[in-house]
């Protein structure tokens, strides 16, 4: 299975996304969101940790009711609790996932679960096989996995698949890894785990180290066949691989990607801007493929190669991600060309010395303000809109 060129993408936004600081969301915004995630083209969503209260069971389980077109997921524990209300909540999804971690390395085993790790193993393997016995789509994280023992995540994994999952995670759940090291760890794990083929392996990459994307897509030549990413990177701490940044990459660098995927390219900003009115904040202006600078030039240099050919600064189009156009910002960067253009959009045919005079009148006021609006270009033209 792993040998497919096709990358399942996970979507975790209503989950790991949900719980980080100010990206809590109320029920009917789940529900929008799932919506859109299935718009989008998400494979899988997970939709929340049901065990975790009241109401995030009722929003997975209003969401395996309603949304369709993509697999509901709801994450657990290994504890029995923990797995019997994740699979009463994704019941009614057209069809559904049950996602069960435990921790890998020793630091975690040793210092949060108090455990050995031969109960490690033996809470694994009772865990997947119990959640088999509710779902059919099982997969298994082993938490911390970029910090855990190779020989022993070997094991654990083995036990994981001999139990009945189908999906295996490697986490790099605290942003440690580098791209080479990830790479490196799937390619060791499918090597030496018996019937590693059998499964899919999944990346889920943090931020820590502003590594996310780029380790989620060195787990994907790795081998790794699904990505667990959220919408614009929200999540614990410094967040997650954005689903964004990943899509595009393998839209944009095919060559270096040559990866097939269900994403509707087109609706990832309408995606990232719903986020942006549900949660306390919008992505950074600078933010990859969805900031609002994202397809923005106020340099004179880069204004007068877009206008020429977009091409020239940009690797993508505004539209195949979503976006109506690029954005000539008018600025004390902005060239002649710029202005010009604006001045044509608004109705005006200023060239040679009439141009001129307005251009240095122009410049003269962006180094008093940084923003410049149509309606001081009207005043700098001094004359009505035609």
């Amino acid at each position: 299975m792993a040998e497919s060129n096709r990358v399942v993408f996970f979507d975790t936004t209503l989950r790991d996304g949900e719980q980080s600081p100010g990206c809590t969301m109320h029920h009917e915004e789940k529900i929008r969101m799932a919506h859109q995630l299935a718009a989008l083209g998400v494979d899988v969503i997970e939709a929340g940790f049901a065990i975790a209260s009241t109401g995030d069971f009722n929003s997975v389980q209003a969401i395996a009711h309603e949304v369709r077109g993509s697999r509901i997921c709801s994450l657990a524990r290994c504890k029995r609790a923990d797995i019997e209300a994740a699979a009463k909540a994704v019941e009614p999804a057209q069809i559904n996932r049950i996602h069960v971690f435990l921790a890998s390395s020793d630091l975690h085993l040793e210092a949060k679960l108090k455990i050995t790790r031969a109960q490690a193993l033996e809470q694994a393997a009772e865990h997947v096989k119990l959640a088999c016995t509710y779902s059919d789509d099982v997969e298994f994280s082993a938490e911390d996995a970029t910090r855990s023992d190779i020989d022993f995540l070997v094991q654990i994994v083995t036990v994981a698949i001999q139990a009945g999952a189908k999906t295996i995670n490697l986490p790099d759940t605290v942003g440690y890894s580098t791209p080479a090291e990830y790479q490196q760890l799937f390619e060791t794990i499918r090597e030496r785990v018996p019937n590693a083929d059998s499964v899919i392996f999944s990346t889920h990459c943090h931020d820590d180290l502003g590594m996310g994307t780029a380790n989620a897509l060195a787990g994907v030549l790795g081998g790794a066949r699904q990505v667990e990413v959220t919408i614009t990177g929200i999540g614990e701490r410094a967040g997650n691989a954005a689903l964004e940044e990943v899509a595009a990459a393998m839209a944009v660098r095919r060559d270096a990607y040559p990866f097939t995927n269900n994403i509707k390219m087109t609706e990832l900003y309408p995606t990232s801007k719903l986020l942006g009115e549900i949660i306390s904040f919008s992505p950074a202006p600078n933010k990859a493929v969805v900031g609002k600078n994202a397809f923005a030039h106020e340099s004179g240099i880069h204004q007068h190669g877009v206008l020429a050919n977009p091409l020239t600064y940009e690797i993508m189009t505004p539209a195949s991600v979503g976006v109506t156009a690029n954005n000539i910002v008018l600025g004390k960067h902005s060239g002649r060309k710029a202005l010009q253009h604006r001045l044509h959009e608004m109705g005006f045919a200023l060239a040679g010395e009439e141009l001129d005079a307005v251009y240095l009148r122009f410049t003269e006021l962006a180094d008093r303000k940084k923003s410049i609006y149509d309606q001081d270009i009207v005043a700098l033209v001094g004359e009505p809109v035609a």
